[in-house]
């Protein structure tokens, strides 16, 4: 920003969004700090944490007391987590025509597509290169079409690769269209149950803890932090765990050089960024929902990036390649997984096999097989009500976790748990109970694809 804009320059700028009025009128009742070309003002000096409930060291152990918690905000429909899946799932809900409310942990929508910089689509075509993945999904590929630089190898049968910047600036803004409320910056820490039924969630911030009620959930977490905490049943996995990292200046490589010296090893996939790839880490196995394996892995892969693009500037030719940025997101990619009514498995992949209830259908990782068909059994709980599972952590076998996780997958199964949530809701009845030949209708009339 321009050290020269004062501040009615930048209230003027402001105007048209409507914060100019209210800011103005905020800032004249408070006294502004020495001037400096910045803004401060003291909103409260004598202020004490409201709505506190510490817990108390007793005999050694540490009590949570009980204390009533301030409801943000109510909804038809709550999305817990902003990436592909829960993008798409609120997107789908609120085109139904339910109020919707998406709430996410970081900054940003996109989770590790974006965030975590997973900058290739795979998954969303089977044999022959047809393309099954559609719906939003699709409709999210073809807007960022639209936007320079923000999407390459988009032909059928390819595997594209985004922009992460264009990633966040495209899901912003189909979010705003269909007028989703929206609260970033939360992490959703408990379930709020009677019962075996949910009535919304409990998530931590800076403004503190907070609860949003809902008429139906749509536990887009990733990890299953939401149905986990309703007490809803999962299994618990280990997978590998990485970090990927974006490296920059590939395009000014002396070719002479570098003629006669071994090519430096995995240099990753290019990006929509001339001279910039993405680069993946496989990691170790570990369990992705222990803190302490998570600190280290942090730690330890941020060492392993750096020293490795060292070795790799040292290489003739190569001096100017440099480390761009390593995500700020760790590449968790299964924790837990629902017990859902339906299971998808490796099974019925091979044989094809078709469900009455099918709710979206998945592809390959290159088109090497044909596609299978997701049973809206796999989004719903055993026992739990008015929840539903969307993305990576829906009910599925191991074998299947890596074709159940991809990013266009986890459109398709946001996508469904968006419209079942919307008409379950329409409908006045739980999930479970929902009309899914209503939800078929739907999801094909927002363009998805069904088999």
């Amino acid at each position: 920003m321009d050290d020269s804009l004062n501040r009615r320059d930048w209230l003027r700028t402001l105007g048209a969004s409507g914060l100019a009025a209210g800011l103005g009128a905020w800032h004249a009742g408070h006294a502004a700090a020495q001037e400096s070309g910045f803004q401060s003002s003291v909103i409260d000096q004598h202020e004490v944490q409201p709505n506190r409930a510490c817990p108390s060291l007793t005999d050694g152990k540490v009590i949570q007391p009980r204390r009533e918690l301030p409801v943000v905000h109510q909804t038809d429909v709550l999305v817990v987590g902003g990436g592909p899946a829960g993008v798409c799932a609120a997107i789908a809900a609120r085109r139904a025509g339910v109020d919707v409310t998406l709430v996410e942990r970081y900054g940003h929508f996109g989770g590790l597509w974006s965030g975590g910089l997973v900058l290739v689509i795979l998954g969303h075509i089977v044999k022959g290169g047809k393309q099954v993945c559609q719906g939003i999904g699709e409709e999210m590929m073809r807007r960022l079409d639209k936007l320079d630089g923000a999407i390459i190898d988009r032909r059928p049968g390819a595997n594209p690769t985004v922009d992460a910047e264009a990633v966040k600036y495209l899901m912003v803004e189909m979010i705003e269209e269909v007028q989703a409320k929206v609260f970033l910056h939360c992490w959703g820490v408990d379930a709020i149950v009677n019962g075996n039924t949910v009535h919304g969630a409990v998530f931590e911030s800076k403004s503190g803890r907070q609860a949003i009620l809902a008429k139906t959930v749509v536990d887009a977490t990733g990890d299953g932090d939401l149905f986990a905490a309703a007490g809803a049943e999962y299994e618990r996995r280990s997978h590998n765990i990485g970090l990927v990292s974006r490296i920059g200046n590939l395009d000014r490589v002396d070719r002479a050089r570098a003629e006669g010296s071994p090519k430096p090893r995995n240099l990753g996939g290019r990006t929509p960024v001339p001279g910039v790839n993405w680069v993946n880490m496989h990691g170790p196995e570990v369990d992705g929902l222990d803190v302490e394996t998570l600190t280290r892995l942090e730690l330890n892969h941020r060492k392993f990036i750096w020293k490795n693009m060292q070795k790799v500037r040292r290489t003739p030719g190569y001096e100017k390649v440099y480390l761009m940025e390593t995500a700020p997101q760790l590449g968790v990619r299964i924790t837990r997984v629902l017990n859902g009514l339906q299971r998808v498995t490796l099974d019925d992949l091979k044989a094809a096999t078709t469900f009455a209830d099918v709710i979206g259908v998945g592809g390959a990782s290159n088109g090497q097989h044909g596609e299978w068909q997701i049973p809206y059994g796999a989004l719903v709980p055993e026992k739990t009500d008015n929840l539903l599972a969307a993305g990576r952590c829906i009910s599925a076998e191991i074998r299947m976790a890596d074709l159940v996780r991809l990013i266009p997958n986890c459109f398709v199964t946001g996508h469904a748990a968006g419209v079942a949530a919307a008409v379950a809701v329409a409908d006045g009845c739980r999930p479970r109970d929902v009309d899914v030949k209503k939800v078929q209708r739907v999801l094909q009339e927002q363009e998805a694809y069904l088999g």
